[in-house]
């Protein structure tokens, strides 16, 4: 997905389904903060679906790791400044006044990683700003389950099957493989598998590791009308000091 298949990334997950999502995010990021943000930091940005929207509200900084990746979102973005880094040790030498890190966070696979992805964010928030952490899911809510999707495009078409499981409920990871059937304009069709393996934490982690990096933070529930109540929450934190 964020390499050779990442030119696929807008027939697999179209920008316009993060309307509403990324409304929430908005609307929480300037509810943290001691006062309105203008500019926002967001980490593991991806191909940039959540930033077309936002970047009608803030000034944009996206990183992500991939490639691949920023030049999709490059292409739905131009306006924004791109920049690749790692979450877990980016250093831009400037602060935000708020940091949003969406569903890559699932790929802090350790208490280390998790934490060292949180003191990025931590550097790079004014104090009085806020930051936003939203992933996928938590140990107490964690349940198999699958999920499709997939858009036409011009001349282009892809589809997808996913499906999120646990092999160790003992341990701090669970897999999520995708099959994709991708289209090309000749009709042709190719069938591919991806497996990631992504961060699974109990919430005293996550506000436990929150707290250790400085921020102030919460659990919050996200009511969205494509999951079922009760099954998502995010991590909102104001850095003190503002």
């Amino acid at each position: 997905m964020y390499g050779d298949l990442a030119g696929w990334w807008p027939l697999l997950s179209a920008p316009a389904v993060y309307a509403e999502e990324a409304e929430i995010y908005r609307r929480l990021l300037v509810e943290a903060a001691d006062r309105p943000p203008e500019t926002v930091l967001e980490l593991g940005s991806g191909g940039g679906n959540n930033a077309s929207h936002l970047k009608a509200h803030f000034r944009m900084t996206l990183v992500d790791l991939s490639p691949g990746m920023l030049e999709v979102s490059r292409e739905l973005n131009p306006d924004l400044e791109h920049v690749r880094g790692d979450m877990r040790t980016v250093r831009l030498d400037r602060a935000f006044d708020a940091v949003f890190v969406h569903d890559a966070v699932n790929y802090m696979t350790t208490v280390e990683d998790l934490r060292a992805a949180m003191e990025t964010a931590f550097v790079h928030c004014r104090p009085g700003g806020s930051a936003l952490f939203a992933p996928d899911q938590l140990r107490e809510t964690f349940r198999t389950r699958t999920d499709y999707g997939g858009h036409d495009g011009d001349g282009r078409a892809a589809r997808f099957l996913e499906w999120t499981w646990d092999p160790d409920p003992l341990d701090t990871t669970c897999t999520v493989d995708y099959a994709y059937l991708l289209r090309e304009p000749d009709g042709s069709v190719r069938v591919a598998h991806d497996r990631h393996v992504e961060g699974l934490f109990p919430r005293a982690t996550w506000l436990s590791l929150l707290t250790e990096t400085g921020f102030q933070a919460r659990a919050v529930q996200v009511d969205h009308s494509e999951l079922e109540p009760g099954t998502y929450e995010v991590f909102v934190a104001t850095r003190p000091g503002g």
